[in-house]
């Protein structure tokens, strides 16, 4: 098995870094720019703009990996919603150069994904539940995955997460989890949404099953993250009562009060049961991880 990774900067491509290093795993990784990782030797890393046709086609003749897994993406929901075009190039079309480069070479591609292509009509979604999307970024990656779901090629698989958190070198965005415990310390007042039920993933959790599905040469569409759904109100709370933090000054508000620029889907929360089943998934409670942080 030799893998591809890309956006090894991120917080989700650090750790599946981590745990290849640890299983001395034959890997490349790949960012934007230089490796901002000083954990990563430089012999495992090259730069790869995802929309560069070129260099993606030279990272993959040079390196010949038997898996390729594309945890790069623009994230920033409301980001997104603004800047569509831009959005489109890298989380459709950088994807579509990906995945055409995956089928010529018999590649395995992975590609991750996100609850909000779910209207959060239902919460609980499983993956043959139908989709939904509400803003740009949630189509965005509809659009994504449907380059896989109408291909004829079958070696891929599809990994959809909810709210990815843990800590990382050099970041270029926080989570919810480390701004909600900076903030608790600080003693900062908080708004905090109370309409609005996700189950926080632990990036770890995440990053094991990314590698367990390449492992076990899965296919198909499965469901990751953490065991619990809960109101991003609550987490906060669990959070600040976790580090014995003062939670007096965190309020409750209602999404609609905040102008948004990209509409969010209410509920959404997985059933990771096939995760479960056929990779033998554990993902920790929010309480397990926050002594890790």
């Amino acid at each position: 098995m030799r893998i591809l990774i890309t956006g090894s900067n991120g917080l989700l491509g650090q750790k599946i870094v981590k745990q290849c290093l640890e299983k001395n795993y034959i890997f490349l990784a790949t960012s934007k720019g230089e490796n901002r990782v000083t954990s990563l030797p430089n012999e495992h890393y090259v730069s790869m703009d995802i929309c560069n046709s070129i260099e993606i086609q030279h990272a993959i003749d040079s390196f010949k990996p038997t898996h390729v897994i594309h945890t790069a993406a623009i994230t920033n929901v409301d980001y997104c919603e603004q800047h569509e075009e831009e959005c489109t190039d890298v989380n459709v079309k950088a994807v579509e150069l990906l995945f055409s480069i995956c089928q010529r070479k018999n590649i395995h591609f992975q590609l991750l994904s996100t609850d909000f292509v779910f209207d959060g009509s239902k919460g609980n979604y499983s993956e043959d539940d139908q989709v939904g999307p509400l803003s740009v970024y949630a189509k965005s990656k509809v659009d994504a995955e449907n380059i896989l779901l109408s291909s004829t090629y079958l070696n891929w698989s599809i990994l959809r997460t909810i709210i990815v958190y843990g800590d990382g070198e050099n970041l270029s965005r926080s989570n919810i989890v480390l701004w909600a415990k900076d903030a608790l310390i600080k003693g900062d007042e908080l708004t905090i949404v109370d309409d609005q039920f996700r189950a926080p993933t632990w990036a770890d959790d995440l990053a094991w099953a990314c590698l367990r599905v390449c492992e076990l040469n899965k296919k198909g569409i499965y469901h990751i993250c953490g065991p619990e759904t809960m109101s991003i109100y609550d987490l906060v709370i669990r959070i600040g009562k976790y580090f014995d933090l003062n939670t007096d000054k965190i309020d409750p508000i209602k999404s609609d009060t905040l102008n948004q620029a990209a509409k969010r889907p209410p509920k959404t929360g997985f059933n990771i049961s096939k995760a479960k089943n056929e990779l033998g998934y554990k993902p920790k409670t929010i309480e397990e991880t926050l002594g890790l942080l």
